[in-house]
């Protein structure tokens, strides 16, 4: 009898420790993984961050499979331009994308010659480095480092490849409760640019806000089991870096 009560006893700890995990995960904060290069140099494929849930209020997104137990989002706060968001994608709602938030509902966007305009204002990048290399999926690319400014004030690094291929697209127009993603490595970004993969995003599919990188390892130089490299594989000066 006693070897059964403690069983059961263990089965509820593991219960509630599972109910109190889902509620935090839901409504406070979730880490998330960086996957991809296209938030170079900004975000790096290792990185791993807390994204605040609430920041945005909630959705049926908010929750782990996104269930359908709220028709819209409840507690809406209004995501500021230059936030770094997490997203689920328009085309399945279920990947989870993280990229800035650029342009708001009735913004119209466009690339002219390789510079963004918002609202048919050029948008400010002045050049900080010639001669950076960064990642764009396993290969590396020459790019020109720009510190740009949005229409708020707010100011954040992107990085173009020095054949800007990316160069002139047709304007956007953001339709209303919908917003405007674009990839801080912009010549290595799927994003909202891409209509038919990710384009415009409604509200309902934010998933929150990156804060802060709490962790950050390069597999290419050591796995975690290694433990005799991670002088090399860890990233202890991303550690707890916040997100701008």
């Amino acid at each position: 009898m006693l070897n059964k009560n403690i069983i059961v006893d263990n089965i509820k700890t593991l219960f509630y420790a599972l109910i109190i995990a889902i509620i935090i995960r839901s409504l406070l904060v979730q880490p998330f993984y960086i996957p991809s290069s296209s938030m170079e140099p900004n975000l790096l494929v290792g990185d791993r961050l807390f994204v605040t849930k609430y920041s945005y209020g909630y959705s049926k997104h908010s929750f782990p499979f996104s269930p359908p137990i709220l028709k819209n989002r409840i507690f809406f706060k209004e995501p500021n331009r230059g936030d770094v968001v997490v997203f689920k994608t328009p085309a399945d709602n279920r990947t989870d994308y993280i990229k800035r938030l650029v342009g708001l509902p009735g913004d119209k966007i466009q690339f002219i010659n390789s510079n963004l305009f918002i609202n048919n204002n050029e948008i400010l990048k002045s050049k900080i480095s010639t001669n950076d290399i960064i990642y764009c999926g396993n290969k590396k690319i020459d790019v020109f480092t720009f510190e740009e400014i949005l229409p708020d004030g707010k100011k954040h690094i992107s990085v173009y490849s020095k054949n800007y291929t990316f160069q002139n697209s047709d304007k956007f127009i953001v339709p209303d409760n919908h917003y405007f993603f674009l990839g801080d490595n912009r010549d290595c970004s799927k994003d909202s640019r891409f209509l038919a993969s990710v384009g415009y995003v409604h509200e309902d599919n934010l998933v929150g806000k990156a804060q802060f990188i709490f962790f950050s390892s390069d597999k290419s130089k050591g796995n975690l089991l290694h433990f005799w490299k991670w002088n090399k594989s860890l990233r202890i000066d991303r550690f707890f870096k916040k997100i701008l």
